[in-house]
This record gives C-alpha cells, sequence and structure tokens, in this order.
C-alpha cells in the first residue's frame, strides 16, 4: 500500500506580500485583444475589485491572474514567480478560483461539492478536511442542506455553495468571478464581509463586481476597466469620480456620500 505523501502549501504570506501582478499583461481572444497592456496588483491583506462594463476584460483578466490562459504579451506573476512555471498542484494550493457560473453533470450533494476544495490537500492531519468543509459550509449558511443534491438547488444556493468550495480551498489567493450575481441582498452583503474577512486575515482577494456600491463598501482597491485597459486603479474614494465613471459606463451617473458612513454611493444619473 503506497501511502499518500502530504502536498504542502505556500508558507502564511506576509502583510503587503504581493500575490499576484499583471505587468504589460496582453491577452488576444477570437483574433482580437481583450486585454492590452494591463498592470494589477494584489496584495496580502486586501481586497482588490475589477470593474466596468460588460466587455471590458474583467473576467479574462481574473482568468489571466489564475494562470488560467494563455497570455500573448506581458507575464503574470504568483507569488514571485510567472504562472507559467507553477504545476497545476502548486496552484491549487496558492489560488482558489470561484467561475462566473457552475454546473455539474453528476447528482453530487452539496457536501461533496465542498469537499472537492480539499483535492489539492494530500495527505492532510486527521480531520483537517471536515473541518474546513464544515467551516467554508457554515461560512457561506449552506450547511442545512448538506445533503441535498446540487442540481436541485437554486441559483443563489449554488453561487453559494461554489463559494464554500473556494474557502475550503484555503488558498492565500481567492480569485471571484461576479461572486453576488444570482444572490438576494442579504447574501450578497454575506459575501462581500467574507471577502474581507479573507483579507484580515492575511489573505489577498481580487473580486468581479458589476455592484460600483458594494466594491466601494467593501474594496480596499478598485481597477475600473475599459476596453481592456485599466482606466483607474486606486481607492474607491479617489477613483469613483463622476466624470471618469460616465465615460467608462457610457451612463450618466452621480457619486456622493452615503449620509451616515461617508463611502461613496454611486447612481445613474435620472430626470425628476
Amino acid at each position: 500500500m503506497r501511502l499518500r505523501r502530504p502536498n504542502p502549501g505556500p508558507p502564511p504570506p506576509v502583510a503587503g506580500e504581493v500575490l499576484v501582478e499583471a505587468e504589460g499583461l496582453c491577452v488576444r481572444l477570437g483574433g482580437r485583444f481583450v486585454l492590452g497592456g494591463v498592470d494589477v496588483v494584489a496584495r496580502a491583506g486586501e481586497v482588490v475589485a475589477l470593474v466596468g462594463p460588460n466587455g471590458a476584460g474583467k473576467s479574462t483578466l481574473l482568468a489571466a491572474l489564475a494562470g488560467d490562459v494563455v497570455v500573448g504579451g506581458g507575464v503574470v506573476r504568483l507569488f514571485g514567480r510567472p504562472a507559467t512555471e507553477w504545476s497545476a498542484g502548486e496552484l491549487a494550493l496558492r489560488r482558489a478560483v470561484l467561475p462566473q457560473s457552475a454546473t455539474l453533470s453528476f447528482p453530487f450533494t452539496v457536501a461533496d461539492v465542498v469537499r472537492m476544495g480539499r483535492a489539492p490537500h494530500t495527505g492532510s492531519a486527521p480531520g483537517e478536511d471536515e473541518r474546513a468543509v464544515a467551516e467554508a459550509m457554515a461560512a457561506t449558511e449552506v450547511t442545512a442542506f448538506a445533503g441535498r443534491s446540487f442540481a436541485a438547488l437554486s441559483g443563489g444556493e449554488r453561487a453559494r455553495v461554489a463559494l464554500a468550495r473556494v474557502l475550503a480551498q484555503r488558498a492565500p489567493l481567492l480569485l471571484l468571478d461576479e461572486p453576488t450575481a444570482a444572490l438576494d441582498l442579504k447574501h450578497q452583503e454575506l459575501v462581500l464581509r467574507l471577502c474581507r474577512d479573507r483579507a484580515h486575515a492575511g489573505d489577498a482577494v481580487v473580486v468581479v463586481l458589476h455592484d460600483l456600491a458594494l466594491a466601494a463598501a467593501y474594496a480596499h482597491r478598485v481597477a475600473i476597466l475599459c476596453a481592456g485597459r485599466v482606466a483607474a486603479d486606486g481607492p474607491p474614494a479617489e477613483v469613483f469620480e463622476e466624470r471618469l465613471l460616465s465615460e467608462v459606463y457610457d451612463q450618466p451617473v452621480e457619486v456622493f456620500p452615503h449620509p451616515r458612513t461617508g463611502v461613496a454611493v454611486v447612481a445613474p444619473k435620472r430626470s425628476p
């Protein structure tokens, strides 16, 4: 009988350490450049939101940061090394990826799906995998239907289960593509609080969002993409500016401070 050798993960990141960066990133898909000359960085301890209109290149950038697409120019570095130099197993211990949609062809239960996040951790200590799965399900409020078929869940429930799988993976870099798209108000807030919690614990989180109010409330930094380039990058209070957002989204908007928190609120400019 061959024993499974432990698969050691990376050491805990140091606060402020660059976990992923793109430098001069260019990606061509279907014969056209989807990203052209993009620079972006995510450090341990921060939430970075990627925002912008449809077709701006947000999901492609996230996939490139994960090392999942072929780069046509520039470089993506994960933990200081080009993404191409990591094996699939090494990447799985360092970054966890949540795609836009989660579909499964087999009747896996919710617990089975969340447990898939533990696949990279071969030779874990006894009970460690089950603890990670239980904690991830509790954090995303899916424990109550752990035994149900994933295929029988609503869209919002599936989204939370998929996020639980990512959390169970316990990678120090989380790459989340529109994790709030199918969620109600309560669970949108839950997901973004989880992102903040992971950053507070020392992870780096890169999240694609369409809701600018959520980005303003929870992200430490925002990269605004437009036509495959970064139009602005910085704290939401600095980059969420009416003229810039109106140009990027081709829609007049107004930006004003929330009356209680002072956080920037972005809303379409409408006639009275």
